[in-house]
């Protein structure tokens, strides 16, 4: 689908390298490059497998060059008694930016949003990246400040699974 000049279509197992260079460019931004563990052959296995975890779409140029992505997955809102989409990441490469491809790729996702009968699109963004905030305020999301996120990973999420 063409929005805004990006061509984004849904992402194949042929894609993994494209998907791993932005998760890289992505953590990189957010330096927080020394977190990522991902490999070609994980996407391949998480994103493409028996039980696919998550969705990617793609946005290329006119000129067929990958320009950012989208990764995002299914959750449930109990209040709405309705499904929602989580937007994990969403990036545009430094050179496209500015172009109107972030707002293009959101657009994406809340057709895909609308068309499944969600009741929300939602993410978390880090609370240092203003660009990112004043551009998702702009297109009318609202902040869930009175929200904070927990998580268990590594050795408390094994602990926590081998009490008994």
């Amino acid at each position: 689908m063409l929005i805004h000049g990006l061509d984004i279509r849904p992402a194949s197992i042929d894609d993994v390298s494209i998907i791993l260079d932005c998760i890289k460019a992505l953590a990189d931004y957010e330096k927080l490059t020394h977190e990522v563990i991902a490999t070609e052959e994980a996407l391949r296995t998480t994103l493409f497998g028996e039980r696919p975890a998550a969705e990617v779409v793609i946005g290329y140029t006119e000129n067929g060059i990958p320009a950012g992505f989208a990764l995002f997955f299914s959750n449930y809102s109990t209040f709405l008694a309705k499904p929602g989409i989580y937007l994990e990441d969403l990036f545009v490469k430094p050179e496209f930016r500015g172009k109107g491809f972030g707002k293009a790729l959101l657009m994406y996702l809340a057709r895909i949003a609308q068309e499944r009968g969600c009741g929300r699109l939602e993410w978390s963004v880090l609370d240092w990246n203003t660009p990112a905030i004043d551009f998702y305020q702009s297109l009318g999301a609202t902040p869930m400040d009175e929200w904070t996120v927990f998580r268990l990973t590594g050795a408390t999420l094994e602990q926590l699974a081998s009490q008994s």
